[in-house]
C-alpha cells in the first residue's frame, strides 16, 4: 500500500454518547433563538464574502461560540477540538491561525446545521472486552446523504490516551492488523498516510495516521464501510486492548467527502472494556474513628491494572493488627461493603487481607481510634473523563470515585478548553445525583486551562450549585482576568482555586482569598518545589495532591501511559464531619495535607497549634508530630523557610556486623524543578537496564514503587541469578528495589548498566526533554557510611541519584516525633515531609509563626 505523509492535520473530533447522529435542527422548532439565528445567518453570509481577519475575529468568534453551545444543548455533537479553537477573548491579538480555526468551524457547523443527515451513521461491536487482551472489534459506517467521491475517504484515527495497540495494515499475521471493506463493489481504497495532531493523533505534535482514500468509484448514501480492528483471518492474534476498564473507549473515525482533508467526525461508539482475572485485593476504611463509633469498610478485588476483578471472587479474611477481624463470602461482585463495624480500644490498627485459599493478599489503610484526633477525609480534586482528552463517561468517573476508590469527596474538574455548555450541565447534575450526605460529597468544578505565559493550569471548585456557571478560558484568557471574574461573580468563601505544577501555575501572582491550596503531586510527578515557590513568594497556601487521572478513575488507579511514572495523589482534609460545608471550609482554611496516594495519617503542630495556621509569635517553638503509615516509616524531615532543619531516618541500619542475610534498598531518584524560571517541570527520568551483584547472593527482591503495569518491570536475569533486569521512572520522587542478600561483605559490589532514555511528560517550554546517555555505575559496600552510599549522576542543573542503603527488615508504622527550634524572626514557616519504606510520601501544610496574614 502506498503512503503519502503530508502536513499535520488537526482532525475534528466528536464526543457523542449515542450510537447515531441526532438531527441538528428539530423539525418543529429551531434550536437557535430568533436573535441568535439571525446572527448565525449573517455569519454564514459574511464567511462567504471574506475569511476571518483581526478586524472581524472577535465578533465572529462570539457568534460561533454561542452557536456551538446552543447546538450542543439541543443534543447535537460538537467537533471535539472546536472549543479549543473558538475563543471569543484572546490573551493576545488574533493571529492568522486563530482566524483559520474560526473559518474551519464555521464550515463544520454549517454542514451540521444545514445537512444534518450528511454524515450518516456508525455502529460498533460494543463489548465488553477484557483489558489487555487481544480482541476483534468491528465498526460499520453507513454513508449518509452526502456522497464520498474519489480522493475522499475514511480517516482511521487513534486516541492518544487509552493505550490500545497501534494499528497496522501490512502484516495480516501481525498484532493489531486492521482491514477496511465496502459493500459497494465498485469502490477501491488506497491506503494513504497523513500526520494528525490533537486529541485523536499526536497530542502535542503530529503523529502518523491512516486515511483510506477512494481510488475508484463513489460511496453513495446507504453504502456500508466496515473497519475491522484485530482482523484474525490472516493469523493475527487480534487488536490489543488497553489496560484501563471503561464504559466509553474512543475509537475515532472521520470522513473526508472530497479529498480536501477537511475531515468530519463520525459518532464515537461507547465501546466497553472490563477488568480481567483476580490479581490483588485492597481494603478501604475510614482513617479516624471514635471508640465505639460504627463505620463501614470496603473489600475490593482487583486485577493487576487496578480494575475490578472479573469472574468468581473468593472469600476474604480481614485482619486488624494481625488478628482476625471480619470475613467476606464468595461472590460474583468485586466490591463487598461490610457495615456496622466498631473498635472499642483506642490506638492505631494496621489492616491486612488474604483470600480464603491464601493465594491473594493485600492491605488497607491504617485506622486511628481516638477520642480527640481530628477526622481525616480523603478526596481527589483533579480528574478527567472523555469530556476532555481522556476516556470514560462522567458517570463512570463518579461511580469510580464513590465505590472503587471509596473517596469521601471528589471534583470532576474537566478542562474548560474541551468543554461545551451541554457537558457542563451534565457535570452540574452529577453533583446532585452522586452526593450522599455523610458518605460522599461531589463538588462542582473545572480546570481553567492555559499555557504558562498566561497563568498556567488552575482548578476552580465551587462550594455548592447556587451559581452553577463557569468562567472559561475562552472568555477569561489570563489568570488576572480569571481572578477578577471570580471576584465579580461569586462570594470569595464559596470558590477555591488550586494551581498545579506540570503545566505550571504562575506562582508570582495569587489571590489570598481564592488560592489557599496548591497541588504538589499527581500522576504527572512529584513537585514539592512548586509549593515552595508559592511560599517563597509570600503566598500563604497549604498543600494537597490529586490524581489528574484521565481514565475516569480518580482516587485509586495505576499509572497510565509511559510518561506517568507514579500513581495519583490524594488530598487529606481535616474536618469535623463529612459535609459539603465542613470539607470546603477546611480546604479554604488550609486544614489539609498531601499524600502520593497512600492514606497516611499525619498530624503536625507547633506550640500546640495544627497545620495550616499562623500562630502568635514566639522565639521558642516546639514542633510535634505523629505519622501512622501504610508501610514502615522511612524518614521524616522538617523544612523551615525552604531549608531542611531536622531529619530522622527510621529505616537505615547505620553500623554493625552483617548478618547471614541482610535487606538492602537500591533507590533511584531524580529532581523535577524547572531549569528556567516559570517553566514547566523537568520530565520523568527513566531508569532501565541491568544490575549485577558480586560478592553476595541475591535471595529475594521486590520493587517498592514499580507500579506501572506496562512500563515498570523487575525480573531476574535468566542468564545470571545474581543479576536483575529493571525498568522504572522517577519525577521528583523515588523508586526502589528491595533486595535480600546472603554473605554480604566489604567486598560486595553492585554494577549498573543503565540504558539510554529520553525524558518524558508534559514538556518544558524553554528546556527540551533531555536525551540521557547509557551509563555504567558502581556502588561498593565498603563505601557505606552510616549505612548508605550515594552515586550522583549530573545532568544540566540536576543531580539524579542512585542510593544503596542497609535497612531493617520491618520498621515502625506508628511514629511520634518532637523537636525544638528557636528564632527571633517573624513570619517563618515550617512543614513536614514523610517518606515511607514503599516510597510513598506525605507533606503537611505549613504552619507560620508570627508575621501578618495576607490581605
Amino acid at each position: 500500500m502506498q503512503s503519502d505523509f503530508r502536513q499535520p492535520l488537526m482532525i475534528i473530533g466528536c464526543v457523542c454518547f449515542v450510537c447515531f447522529f441526532q438531527s441538528a435542527i428539530a423539525q418543529q422548532a429551531d434550536y437557535l433563538s430568533p436573535e441568535l439565528r439571525q446572527h448565525v445567518e449573517q455569519l454564514k453570509q459574511s464567511f462567504q464574502n471574506a475569511p476571518t481577519n483581526p478586524n472581524n475575529y472577535s465578533g465572529r468568534a462570539k457568534v460561533l461560540w454561542d452557536w456551538a453551545n446552543a447546538f450542543a444543548l439541543s443534543g447535537g455533537s460538537l467537533p471535539v477540538n472546536l472549543t479549543t479553537a473558538v475563543r471569543p477573548v484572546l490573551p493576545d491579538p488574533p493571529t492568522r491561525r486563530n482566524g483559520q480555526g474560526i473559518d474551519f468551524y464555521i464550515k463544520e457547523l454549517t454542514l451540521l446545521d444545514e445537512e444534518p443527515n450528511a454524515l450518516g451513521t456508525l455502529t460498533a461491536d460494543l463489548g465488553p472486552f477484557e483489558a489487555r487482551t487481544f480482541v476483534t472489534v468491528v465498526q460499520r459506517y453507513t454513508v449518509g446523504s452526502k456522497p464520498i467521491v474519489r480522493g475522499g475517504g475514511i480517516l482511521v484515527a487513534r486516541h492518544f490516551m487509552p493505550g490500545y495497540g497501534q494499528y497496522q495494515d501490512e502484516d495480516p499475521a501481525g498484532d493489531n492488523y486492521m482491514t477496511i471493506t465496502s459493500s459497494n463493489a465498485s469502490v477501491e481504497f488506497r491506503a494513504d498516510g497523513i500526520p494528525v495532531s490533537g486529541m485523536h493523533g499526536g497530542f502535542r505534535g503530529a503523529a502518523p495516521a491512516r486515511i483510506y482514500r477512494i481510488e475508484k468509484g463513489t460511496l453513495n448514501s446507504g453504502d456500508v464501510v466496515t473497519i475491522t480492528y484485530g482482523d484474525k483471518s490472516g493469523g493475527s492474534r487480534g487488536w490489543l486492548m488497553g489496560s484501563a476498564s471503561t464504559d466509553f473507549l474512543p475509537v475515532p473515525l472521520y470522513v473526508d467527502f472530497d479529498g480536501s482533508d477537511h475531515t468530519y467526525a463520525l459518532p464515537i461508539q461507547p465501546i466497553r472494556v472490563s477488568g480481567t482475572e483476580l490479581a490483588g485485593v485492597h481494603v478501604f476504611s475510614p482513617s479516624v474513628v471514635r471508640p465505639g463509633e460504627t463505620f463501614d469498610i470496603s473489600v475490593r478485588a482487583q486485577d493487576r491494572f487496578y480494575n475490578r476483578a472479573k469472574g468468581a471472587i473468593p472469600g476474604f479474611k480481614v485482619y486488624a493488627n494481625g488478628k482476625p477481624w471480619v470475613t467476606t463470602q464468595k461472590s460474583s461482585q468485586a466490591i463487598t461493603v461490610i457495615k456496622g463495624l466498631t473498635f472499642e480500644e483506642e490506638g492505631s490498627y494496621q489492616i491486612s487481607v488474604v483470600s480464603d485459599d491464601g493465594s491473594i493478599s493485600g492491605n488497607g489503610n491504617p485506622v486511628l481510634v481516638s477520642r480527640t484526633a481530628r477526622k481525616v477525609y480523603w478526596g481527589d480534586t483533579h480528574g478527567h473523563s472523555g469530556f476532555a482528552e481522556g476516556i470514560g463517561t462522567p458517570d463512570h468517573f463518579m461511580e469510580w470515585a464513590k465505590e472503587d476508590a471509596r473517596l469521601d469527596f471528589v471534583t470532576h474538574s474537566e478542562h474548560d478548553i474541551w468543554m461545551d455548555d451541554s457537558e457542563w450541565e451534565e457535570l452540574v447534575s452529577n453533583v446532585t445525583d452522586y452526593s450522599e450526605p455523610g458518605r460522599f460529597t461531589a463538588y462542582l468544578g473545572y480546570e481553567w486551562t492555559t499555557q504558562n505565559q498566561w497563568g498556567g493550569h488552575h482548578n476552580v471548585l465551587f462550594r455548592d450549585l447556587e451559581n452553577n456557571f463557569r468562567l472559561p478560558n475562552q472568555i477569561y484568557p489570563t489568570l488576572s482576568s480569571l481572578f477578577q471574574g471570580l471576584r465579580t461573580n461569586f462570594l470569595m468563601e464559596d470558590v477555591l482555586v488550586i494551581p498545579h505544577a506540570h503545566q505550571a501555575g504562575d506562582y508570582r501572582q495569587s489571590d489570598p482569598e481564592l488560592v489557599t491550596l496548591v497541588e504538589i503531586m499527581s500522576k504527572h510527578g512529584t513537585f514539592e518545589w512548586f509549593g515552595r515557590m508559592y511560599l517563597n513568594h509570600g503566598h500563604e497556601v497549604g498543600f494537597i495532591a490529586a490524581s489528574d487521572d484521565h481514565l475516569s478513575q480518580p482516587g485509586y488507579t495505576a499509572p497510565s501511559e509511559s510518561y506517568h511514572s507514579q500513581r495519583g495523589g490524594l488530598a487529606a482534609v481535616l474536618a469535623e464531619e463529612n459535609t459539603r460545608d465542613g470539607i470546603f471550609d477546611a480546604m479554604k482554611s488550609l486544614q489539609a495535607y498531601a499524600t502520593s496516594g497512600d492514606k497516611i495519617i499525619l498530624d503536625v503542630s507547633i506550640n500546640g497549634v495544627g497545620m495550616g495556621k499562623r500562630i502568635p509569635f514566639s522565639e521558642d517553638r516546639t514542633i510535634k508530630g505523629r505519622v501512622i503509615g501504610t508501610a514502615p516509616i522511612g524518614s521524616i524531615t522538617v523544612i523551615k523557610n525552604d531549608e531542611e532543619i531536622w531529619h530522622k531516618d527510621y529505616l537505615t541500619i547505620e553500623s554493625g556486623d552483617y548478618a547471614d542475610e541482610e535487606d538492602f534498598y537500591i533507590t533511584f531518584s531524580s529532581e523535577s524543578f524547572p531549569m528556567h524560571a516559570q517553566d514547566n517541570p523537568r520530565g520523568t527520568r527513566g531508569w532501565g537496564g541491568r544490575l549485577e551483584i558480586s560478592g553476595a547472593e541475591i535471595l529475594a527482591f521486590e520493587g517498592t514503587d514499580f507500579l506501572h503495569p506496562e512500563v515498570s518491570s523487575l525480573s531476574r536475569d535468566p542468564r545470571n541469578a545474581n543479576a536483575l533486569l529493571f525498568e522504572t521512572g522517577t519525577r521528583g520522587d523515588t523508586s526502589s528495589i528491595k533486595v535480600r542478600l546472603k554473605n554480604v561483605s566489604e567486598d560486595t559490589r553492585i554494577h549498573f548498566d543503565f540504558n539510554a532514555t529520553t525524558e518524558t511528560g508534559s514538556p518544558p517550554r524553554f528546556r527540551q526533554p533531555a536525551r540521557i546517555r547509557p551509563a555504567k555505575v558502581d556502588l561498593a559496600f565498603k563505601d557505606l557510611q552510616r549505612g548508605q552510599t550515594v552515586k550522583a549522576i549530573p545532568l544540566d542543573v540536576y543531580r539524579d541519584r542512585v542510593t544503596l542503603r542497609r535497612v531493617i527488615n520491618k520498621g515502625e508504622t506508628d511514629v511520634s516525633f518532637e523537636l525544638k527550634d528557636q528564632s527571633n524572626l517573624q513570619g517563618e514557616y515550617y512543614y513536614v515531609r514523610v517518606v515511607q519504606a514503599n516510597d510513598a510520601m506525605a507533606w503537611s501544610s505549613p504552619i507560620w509563626v508570627g508575621g501578618y496574614e495576607p490581605r
